[in-house]
């Protein structure tokens, strides 16, 4: 069940933004590989259809800091259906992140963005996340 339905949650995400690519069977194999025990996976049901169908999603993991070499968390997935955004849902699910990230002695949580998600990447920054790093790929 949970396994589904992270899969359906990280299929909506990629559709978003990329909704010209017809495949994305390469979730099925992300999903199985890292959900564990060790990545939490929270829900939020909406107030008023308790247990029908959640409407955000917050899953978590590790990373090592490259530098350090330190543990931190990393947020492998943040999703808030359409309907339901803007209602400080996301912003709620973030807080969660980071407390859960300290109560366990992480110093750090990351996550990746895509450029083009610009309501995210305005959450982000006003959460006060900053960018550390970039992503960066060449076609060949």
């Amino acid at each position: 069940m949970q396994q589904a339905t992270l899969l359906k949650f990280l299929r909506l995400s990629y559709r978003e933004f990329f909704p010209h690519q017809a495949d994305f069977s390469h979730l099925t194999k992300t999903v199985d590989q890292y959900l564990s025990q060790e990545t939490p996976l929270w829900w939020v049901d909406s107030v008023n259809s308790p247990g029908v169908a959640p409407v955000a999603c917050l899953w978590l993991g590790n990373a090592i800091d490259q530098i350090k070499g330190d543990r931190y968390a990393h947020i492998f997935l943040l999703y808030v259906m359409p309907d339901y955004r803007r209602q400080g849902i996301g912003t709620a699910l973030m807080r969660h992140a980071e407390n859960w990230a300290r109560a366990r002695g992480d110093r750090q949580i990351g996550l990746q963005v895509f450029e083009s998600n610009q309501p995210a990447l305005n959450l982000y920054h006003q959460l006060d996340y900053q960018t550390h790093s970039f992503l960066m790929v060449k076609p060949l």
